[in-house]
């Protein structure tokens, strides 16, 4: 039978990295993005599920959760992937720089992994993924509320963790370091200074891929140079 990935955040960088992925293992992909456009360009395959979505809105986080529900298939992986960057200090950033990181960071993988929680309990077995950051760990300048939102989204998925360990499901959460993605356009650096985002995904899929007595709670990945 068919089985079901779940991806927020899906249409560029590591998110697109890990639909491309799963779809090539033979999975049924529920990929939302703001940018329909972009998600457009994954639309190759009849296993690919494409649905409009700011999920830092919580009726638009449900939404998409309705749609994967929709599918009316058992859900393999659900990715918590969505995400926004806005440097800045914590005493000099416009206000509501903050809100808009939590929401995206952590609130939107709070109401879809709600959403979606009774039908990854019904699956045999099934794993969560939570997209964090090495700023889930370390604070750095010029990313204050970032890393706010970031060190939140860690203390949201080892929560999950903990609640789901008698469970079918397994939780993991990924802290990638700097990555080549659309969040560092512009930057005077060579691509080998940078994680591929293919890196993340196929490290996914080593995690996912073991047997069910074993999880990978953590994953950190970081560019063999050091972060930036």
């Amino acid at each position: 039978m068919k089985k079901l990935v779940v991806v927020s955040g899906g249409s560029r960088g590591i998110g697109k990295a890990i639909v491309k992925k799963f779809l090539t293992e033979g999975f049924d992909v529920a990929v939302c993005s703001r940018d329909m456009s972009k998600l457009e360009e994954l639309n190759h395959a009849e296993n690919v599920h494409l649905f409009k979505a700011d999920v830092s809105v919580k009726e638009e986080a449900e939404a998409f959760g309705a749609f994967a529900l929709s599918l009316d298939l058992p859900i393999a992986v659900l990715v918590n992937n969505a995400g926004v960057f806005i440097p800045g200090k914590i005493f000099d950033e416009p206000e509501g720089n903050l809100v808009v990181q939590m929401n995206t960071n952590l609130y939107s993988a709070y109401y879809l992994t709600r959403s979606l929680i009774g039908k990854l309990k019904e699956s045999e077995s099934a794993h969560i993924f939570n997209v964090c950051s090495i700023a889930s760990l370390i604070a750095y300048p010029f990313s204050g509320s970032y890393s706010i939102s970031k060190f939140a989204m860690l203390g949201f998925s080892k929560s999950i963790r903990e609640e789901l360990k008698m469970t079918n499901i397994k939780v993991t959460s990924v802290m990638p370091g700097a990555t080549l993605t659309d969040s560092w356009a512009g930057v005077d650096l060579p691509e080998s200074r940078f994680i591929k985002a293919e890196d993340i995904a196929d490290t996914i899929w080593g995690a996912f891929i073991l047997s069910k007595s074993a999880v990978v709670e953590e994953i950190i990945i970081r560019p063999q140079l050091g972060d930036l």
